[in-house]
C-alpha cells in the first residue's frame, strides 16, 4: 500500500492502481490539434515529467489533468475514477505555476492558508497546517512576510507549499523552475526531488529542459506535435532513444544518415551515437576489434570547461561531435584541419527507425 497524503489517517491506495491513466485523450483547438491519441499510466508516488519543446501538447495535457480544459475525445482517471467531466476543484490535484500566483497583499501564512480557508477548514487548523507546510520547505521562519519580500527560489518554495497543505494525491508541476537563475534552478531541481521522495506523492512536471527532466524523473515521457513519442527511465531515454527526435531532443547526439548506415555495416537505415560515446584517433591506428572508425578533418573546437567538443566533417558533409576531456585533448594535440579517425564501438550505436 502506498499513502500518498501529508496526513496520517488519510485514505490509502494501492500502489497496483495508476495515479493518473490517459485513455485516447485527444484536445481540438479548431482546426490545431493540441493533443493527439494520448495513452499514458503514471504510477503511485512516481516523479514523472512531460518533456518536449514548445507547442509539442505537454502544457496542454496537464491543464486536462488539472480540469483547465475539457478533452475533445477520451479520459482522464484519477487512481481509477474517471474525473473526465469534472471540475477542477472536484479532482484531488494541484497545480503550481510558472509565475507561482502569489497574493502580493497576503503575508506568506495566509497565503498557504488560503486553500484551506475555501475549503471551509476552521482557523487554528488551516494555520497550523500552513506553517508546517512552510516549515517543510525551510520557511517556517518567515511567516509573516509577504511574497516581496522573497527571493524567486523561496517564492517558488511558498508555492509548491500553498499547493501541497491541501493534501492532493497528485501535484501537478507547470515549468515552475523556468523564471530562476541557473544556479538557483539547479538547487531547486535537488530540493523539489528530494521534497517529493520524503512526501512520496505523485509529481507531474512540465518542463522543456531536458537537463531538468533527467535530474529529476523516475520516468520521462517525450512528446512531439501532440504526441508521446517515448515513454522510459532516464537511462532509458537518453541511452536508447526510439527515433531521430528523441535522439536530437534528449541531449546531443550524433546522426548518420541511411547511407552511412549502408556503407558501414550494410543496414541501409539511420543511426545514433552519443558524443561522449566517441573517441578520436590517428588514421592509423583506428579500428580496433568490435569497434568502428571513419575518417574526417577536424573544423572546430568549442571549449565546455568540463571537455570539448571537437566538430569533424566526414567526407558526406555530416558533423560529428566528439566530447573529448582536456587531459585527452592535451596528449592528441587536435587542431582545426587536422585529419583524424573517429572511432566507436558497435554495441553504442543506436539504429533509429524511420519516422512516418
Amino acid at each position: 500500500m502506498t499513502q500518498t497524503a501529508l496526513n496520517p489517517g488519510v485514505k490509502t491506495v494501492s500502489s497496483n492502481v495508476p495515479a493518473i491513466s490517459l485513455r485516447g485523450l485527444t484536445k481540438e483547438f479548431g482546426e490545431t490539434t493540441a493533443v493527439d491519441g494520448i495513452d499514458l499510466e503514471i504510477r503511485q508516488g512516481e516523479f514523472f515529467s512531460m518533456l518536449g519543446p514548445s507547442g509539442s501538447g505537454k502544457t496542454t495535457v496537464l491543464r486536462l489533468i488539472a480540469g483547465f480544459e475539457s478533452p475533445t475525445r477520451g479520459t482522464v482517471e484519477l487512481e481509477g475514477t474517471d474525473v473526465t467531466a469534472r471540475a477542477p476543484f472536484d479532482r484531488d490535484v494541484n497545480t503550481v505555476f510558472q509565475d507561482y500566483a502569489l497574493f502580493p497583499h497576503m503575508s506568506l501564512i495566509d497565503n498557504v492558508a488560503y486553500g484551506l480557508r475555501v475549503r471551509g477548514v476552521p482557523k487554528r487548523e488551516r494555520r497550523e497546517r500552513a506553517a508546517a507546510a512552510l516549515d517543510r520547505v525551510q520557511l517556517g521562519s518567515f511567516l509573516g512576510r509577504r511574497p516581496s519580500q522573497l527571493s524567486g527560489g523561496q517564492r517558488q518554495r511558498v508555492a509548491l507549499a500553498r499547493a501541497l497543505v491541501v493534501e492532493p494525491r497528485v501535484l501537478l508541476l507547470d515549468e515552475p523552475l523556468g523564471a530562476l537563475d541557473l544556479k538557483l534552478r539547479q538547487q531547486m531541481q535537488v530540493e523539489l526531488k528530494e521534497l517529493q521522495r520524503s512526501l512520496g506523492i505523485t509529481f507531474i512536471f512540465v518542463t522543456h529542459d531536458q537537463e531538468e527532466a533527467l535530474t529529476m524523473s523516475d520516468r520521462i515521457g517525450v512528446f512531439n506535435a501532440g504526441r508521446l513519442v517515448q515513454v522510459g527511465s532516464a537511462k532509458e531515454i537518453y541511452d536508447r532513444p526510439n527515433g531521430e527526435f528523441v535522439a536530437n531532443f534528449v541531449g546531443t547526439s550524433n546522426i548518420f544518415p541511411a547511407a552511412v548506415g549502408s556503407s558501414l555495416y550494410g543496414r541501409p537505415e539511420a543511426f545514433s551515437v552519443r558524443p561522449e560515446r566517441l573517441r578520436l584517433a590517428h588514421p592509423g591506428d583506428a579500428g580496433r576489434h568490435g569497434t568502428t572508425a571513419i575518417r574526417g578533418t577536424v573544423s572546430a573546437l568549442v571549449y565546455l570547461g568540463h571537455a570539448t567538443q571537437v566538430r569533424v566533417s566526414i567526407s558526406d558533409g555530416t558533423t560529428v561531435v566528439v566530447l573529448v576531456h582536456p587531459t585527452a585533448l592535451a596528449e592528441e594535440d587536435v587542431t582545426p584541419g587536422r585529419e583524424v579517425a573517429v572511432e566507436w564501438r558497435t554495441s553504442d550505436v543506436v539504429w533509429l527507425p524511420p519516422t512516418g
